[in-house]
């Protein structure tokens, strides 16, 4: 398990000797240390990546593609593995943390293929004067942070497509889970990527040292995915430099439930969407919207469902609901849940955060929420599920959009028209039609509204980390 800072290609202390513990969520133990970079880590990081980066530029796309193939084939040889490393950091049951590995090491897949496909074009200008010639580039040195709630695909994610476009990175996970990041560096250095291309800097001064590199005029891109609130600040900063930027941010995804759908088709599929990964998923469905008719059954056979779920600590393998991952995220849960049953809500199921250790909270469903309650409008990152009822479609869609975010929705009907209608409607993104998960390397993922900026996955995620360059030419 590797535990100190990567730059320039080797494991290197931090520079001031700190370091910080990283806990196991299921019991709250430190389960290592590890080097906690500062602003002059930082910089000595733009450094390697800002040295490497020509050279990374001028590699064939071919040859880049295959230190990513590579990759991907190592990260799936060491499955287990990983899988075992994202449970015990982040604390989600080990199927998640399998279905994590493969999801991310997808990424690696997809880019590797999608490395040479960084064409241009040319073309007659109107006039007939001379020809127009777009040639792309790489956008230069890019740092890329990344959340706790999916340490390894957030990463591959993003790396994927900086390295297959030509860039160099800085990758500053999350400091809850730091230890998969570094086990992504080692991954990808086994694979053959020169040293400097790919550099990881954990750190607790997140703001400082993320700061401190967007003002060096060297880092070209920042990529982040996380909260609105700190993504609103590093559009401020990044402002500073006009430096590109990507931004995957908050998620309040509906969940909208007509009573012509297949009422067992739209409970598995709000069974993915609630509760992959525990409902800690910008993707995760937050609020469910079912047409009264079928509210009683669906909230019937939702809570059965949700209650027989196993709680337990992420690495056993019979758990299907870990740990959140820290003592703030149980806490915002279950006073989101209180402030609901407060307003008049009904825990069908769940309800109530049990005695320690751990930072465990129950899979619950909410009835009787009101469509104004606070737990509709903040993004709950955990196992609950409120609904509430609704009566025609044009409610439903107003419902749906009654939020400053616009990252996903969900759609469940037998009658296509009125899913197509009703999923152009919304405004979101991504929309999942009869279907609980949307997330899929060869698609572009992200949002509209305050959920983000830019696109990740498909060709759309290379084209993220190229720059067009227009040449005027004759011949």
């Amino acid at each position: 398990m590797e535990t100190e800072l990567f730059i320039a290609g080797k494991w290197v202390p931090a520079r001031s000797g700190a370091r910080f513990d990283v806990k196991d969520p299921a019991t709250g133990d430190v389960i290592a240390s590890v080097a906690d970079g500062s602003e002059e880590d930082a910089i000595a990081a733009v450094d390697a990546a800002a040295d490497a980066a020509a050279a990374w530029a001028a590699t064939p796309p071919r040859v880049r593609g295959e230190h990513l193939r590579r990759a991907f084939e190592l990260m799936t040889e060491r499955s287990a593995e990983l899988a075992k490393l994202i449970s015990l950091e982040n604390g989600k049951a080990l199927t998640d943390a399998k279905g994590e590995v493969t999801y991310a090491a997808e990424f690696f897949r997809w880019f590797a293929e999608e490395a040479v496909r960084g064409s241009g074009e040319v073309a007659t200008a109107p006039s007939g004067a001379n020809r127009i010639l777009v040639v792309r580039q790489p956008v230069g040195v890019c740092v890329l942070v990344t959340p706790w709630n999916f340490p390894a695909a957030m990463a591959t994610r993003k790396i994927g497509p900086a390295l297959a476009a030509g860039c160099t990175v800085i990758l500053k996970p999350a400091s809850d889970t730091p230890l998969t990041a570094l086990a992504m560096a080692a991954i990808l250095a086994e694979a053959g990527v020169p040293a400097g291309v790919v550099n990881v800097l954990p750190s607790r001064s997140s703001g400082k040292v993320v700061g401190r590199m967007l003002h060096d005029p060297r880092v070209r891109k920042v990529s982040f995915t996380g909260s609105t609130e700190v993504g609103r600040l590093l559009l401020a900063q990044a402002a500073d430099n006009v430096v590109n930027t990507s931004m995957e941010l908050g998620g309040n995804a509906p969940f909208v439930v007509f009573a012509d759908a297949d009422l067992d088709a739209a409970v598995d599929g709000a069974m993915i969407a609630k509760m992959r990964n525990g409902g800690e998923a910008c993707t995760a469905a937050n609020r469910f919207y079912v047409e009264e008719p079928v509210a009683a059954a669906f909230s019937g056979k939702l809570a059965e469902r949700m209650s027989a779920l196993v709680v337990g600590p992420g690495t056993d393998e019979k758990t299907q609901v870990g740990p959140l991952v820290n003592e703030d995220t149980v806490a915002k849960v279950d006073g989101l849940v209180r402030g609901a049953l407060e307003s008049g809500a009904t825990a069908v199921t769940g309800g109530e955060r049990p005695d320690g250790p751990g930072y465990y909270y129950p899979p619950t469903v909410l009835t009787g929420v009101r469509p104004g309650a606070a737990i509709l409008r903040e993004e709950i990152f955990g196992p609950v599920a409120p609904i509430v009822t609704f009566t025609g479609e044009e409610e439903a869609v107003r419902y749906a959009n009654d939020t400053e975010f616009g990252l996903v929705a969900y759609v469940y009907t037998g009658d296509l028209a009125r899913g197509l209608r009703v999923s152009e409607a919304i405004e979101a993104g991504m929309v999942g039609l009869n279907r609980g998960l949307v997330s899929d390397p060869a698609a572009p993922f992200g949002g509209v509204k305050q959920s983000g900026i830019g696109r990740e996955g498909g060709h759309e995620g290379l084209l993220e980390y190229l720059e067009s360059k227009y040449i005027a030419v004759n011949w």
